[in-house]
């Protein structure tokens, strides 16, 4: 009996599979896929050397990405469990792990806010004029600079010292008509009805999207995972025949070479492949595990992480052709209209398309390719979380009847709990959340630790067996050192310099109360200790050394998989 039949008769009834390997391809691409390829890669790109940054971008891909994207996708589709339960079948002693990755993933919930955001600008994008090009609206002030203003190119010096002390309409549109910014976290104000109604309708979207499991979500995905590459293309060529584009791209890729002197070029570009990819947040695992054993997820590896670099690679051609075209109508150098975050997506891509002929359907167009980005990563990751929770209590949560009701309650619970998110101060709780729940310092930690699980404790050379028994091939010396040693030594440095170099965080001028920083590490620590916790309370409960603990699992997890037992002459481990 092989490997792969022993563990397709442990699997417990009505779990699923995916249907056809396509559904899962266009899952995962459309998981991995997401907002942060569209504004957050090409702003580093141009921040930090241009061309240059592709060097450690690159680098780092090949040595943390990749291994980690394999070794979790592997995690997966062997244990055929959620990123909790594939731990008592691997390493016992790494159940705080999956503990953890769940914790964080009750804090990535709120990343719902940006499919939000795009919501709300997409149903504005529809109106006759643009409301972010102009400042004849209820809701500008007098210091307004509207776009007809900023689109001259003879503005004198006198204009341009005024210009400092204005503010554009795309500014006060995103601060004081949807966001309505309070003064700060502590004056949560009242809730922004449009945006109730915009969180209101992803919460839908989410349920139906998921409510029959993979099933649902699976067929989904051919809509959500590929419409955005059609409306990227449509951006790319639109982008590239505008005037001014060649200027855009060239500060996109012109490259520094002094920035790879530069830690902090690595390092973000270590973050960016954490973040891009999708590391270490349980999800594809949990996708994986819907998978036929003997999927070639080797392979799988390979593909989605280079669709997923070629995405962000390209997006930035979309967002810097038109903002190469922005300063040229504004007779100004492009670094003046480059934001970064949110601010690239809803204040500086806006704008410039208002200056295009046809403002509306461009608009249009942008801003349906980022609500289907956000719709495709968020229904996922609530579906990873919903494979996880569902595993840990299959009684309670699997079944027709009870899934249904389980997401219901799952999605009811979390729209009430994010109104404070659509509220006033809501931003500034979601940048809390975003600076403290999934910060670096998280990620980084759980690669830490999921490579000591595997690597060490479990085994790279049984990772190889697995992985030749699922797809029939075995992946080379280079994987296992990468998990071994290479990532846990990276990331553990950027651990380091992270906590050394830490600043607290604020937005514009505002410098949150001490009490939200306090809650802010509240939040990094409740994931971050589970693992350590966890571990240290299985070691004092079982007898005997560590060394025979970690034997003693080993011997149990092999009965349970006999592939393990096939360690082949030459490759122990010592």
């Amino acid at each position: 009996m092989t490997g792969g039949e022993v563990v397709n008769q442990k699997r417990t009834g009505g779990r699923g599979e995916w249907t056809s390997k396509t559904e899962y391809f266009l899952v995962a691409a459309g998981y991995v896929v997401g907002l942060g390829n569209v504004w957050r890669f090409p702003y580093l790109c141009y921040k930090y050397g241009g061309g240059a940054f592709l060097v450690p971008y690159g680098l780092l891909a090949v040595v943390c990405g990749i291994p980690l994207f394999l070794l979790e996708s592997t995690i997966g589709q062997f244990t055929h469990e959620g990123f909790v339960t594939c731990w008592r079948k691997l390493c016992p002693l790494a159940l705080g792990i999956g503990c953890g990755l769940l914790v964080m993933k009750c804090y990535d919930f709120s990343y719902i806010i940006l499919e939000v955001w795009a919501l709300f600008y997409l149903v504005f994008s529809f109106r006759s004029q643009i409301p972010w090009a102009t400042c004849n609206n209820t809701w500008n002030t007098g210091n307004c600079l509207s776009l007809q203003i900023l689109d001259s190119a003879s503005m004198n010096l006198t204009t341009n010292q005024t210009l400092r002390n204005t503010t554009s309409a795309a500014v006060e549109f995103w601060e004081r008509r949807m966001l309505g910014m309070s003064g700060g976290i502590e004056e949560l104000g009242t809730v922004r009805w449009e945006l109730v109604l915009c969180l209101l309708a992803a919460w839908i979207i989410c349920y139906f999207s998921i409510w029959k499991g993979v099933k649902s979500s699976g067929k989904v995905a051919y809509f959500t995972a590929t419409f955005p590459y059609v409306m990227l293309l449509v951006l790319l060529i639109r982008g590239l025949t505008l005037p001014g584009a060649s200027e855009g791209i060239y500060y996109y890729l012109y490259p520094d070479l002094k920035q790879l002197a530069i830690l902090e070029v690595w390092i973000e570009a270590g973050a960016q492949i954490f973040f891009s990819y999708s590391l270490t947040a349980g999800t594809l695992i949990a996708l994986s595990s819907y998978n036929d054993y003997n999927n070639n997820c080797y392979k799988d590896c390979f593909y989605l992480c280079l669709l997923n670099s070629g995405t962000s690679f390209v997006a930035g051609f979309v967002v810097f052709s038109v903002l190469g075209f922005m300063a040229q109508e504004q007779g100004v150098p492009v670094d003046t209209v480059v934001q970064s975050g949110p601010g690239l997506a809803f204040i500086a891509y806006p704008q410039a398309t208002a200056l295009m002929p046809l403002p509306q359907f461009w608009t249009v167009c942008f801003f349906l390719m980022l609500t289907l980005l956000a719709v495709d990563s968020h229904f996922v990751m609530v579906e990873g979380f919903i494979t996880t929770v569902s595993d840990l209590f299959p009684k309670w949560f699997r079944g027709p009847v009870k899934h249904e009701i389980f997401v219901l309650i799952v999605c009811t619970s979390n729209f009430l709990l994010q109104l404070t998110l659509v509220s006033q101060g809501g931003i500034y709780i979601f940048q809390l959340i975003d600076f403290y729940g999934s910060t670096r310092v998280c990620q980084n930690f759980m690669a830490i630790s999921e490579c000591l699980a595997v690597g060490w404790i479990f085994g790279a050379d049984r990772v190889f067996n697995v992985i030749e028994d699922m797809t029939g091939q075995r992946p080379a010396v280079f994987f296992k050192l990468c998990w071994k040693y290479i990532i846990p030594i990276l990331t553990l440095v950027s651990f380091i310099l992270y906590l050394v170099d830490y600043k607290r965080l604020t937005i514009n001028d505002y410098i949150y109360p001490d009490w939200a920083y306090a809650l802010g590490w509240t939040m990094t620590f409740s994931s971050v200790v589970m693992a350590p916790l966890w571990a240290a309370g299985r070691l004092c409960m079982t007898p005997g050394t560590f060394k025979q603990v970690r034997i003693r699992a080993r011997f149990c997890v092999c009965l349970s998989f006999p592939v393990l037992l096939k360690i082949q002459p030459g490759r122990e481990e010592k």
